[in-house]
């Protein structure tokens, strides 16, 4: 029985991450949503596959670094901290995507399965670089 309470005595800890990540997630889910030139909640309302496997893609791009950071703090400010690097270098990556396919958003917002499959083919990759450098 001791044991488990032992196991129990982490569940604070459990929800002050958890929810430090879900308020991430979702700071995360509306910057990106804002910087971007396409409206991504509305396209995927309407059914539009490309918007969603990108945006799906930028998420779990943001999502993997995230978890690292978890992983690997100290503290909730030291994981808050890093939480903030994968925002901010998630962000950044949409950028570099948009200069590398021409049109990008456009191409999303007519339903280009390709240009939202290599957007978030190239989230995903940047989150797991970003992850696996954020392994101090």
């Amino acid at each position: 029985m001791e044991t488990v309470w032992l196991s129990l005595s982490g569940v604070p800890y459990f929800l002050l991450y958890f929810t430090l990540a879900a308020i991430l997630l979702l700071c995360f889910a509306r910057i990106y949503s804002w910087v971007t030139p396409h409206h991504e909640f509305d396209l995927i309302r309407a059914n539009n596959s490309a918007a969603a496997i990108a945006f799906g893609g930028a998420l779990i791009g943001f999502s993997i670094p995230l978890a690292s950071a978890i992983t690997h703090s100290m503290s909730l400010l030291d994981c808050a901290i890093w939480g903030g690097v994968a925002l901010v270098v998630q962000v950044l990556t949409f950028f570099v995507v948009k200069l590398t396919l021409k049109q990008l958003p456009a191409r999303i917002q007519q339903g280009e399965l390709a240009a939202g499959i290599f957007s978030a083919a190239c989230s995903i990759a940047v989150g797991m670089l970003n992850s696996a450098s954020m392994s101090y």
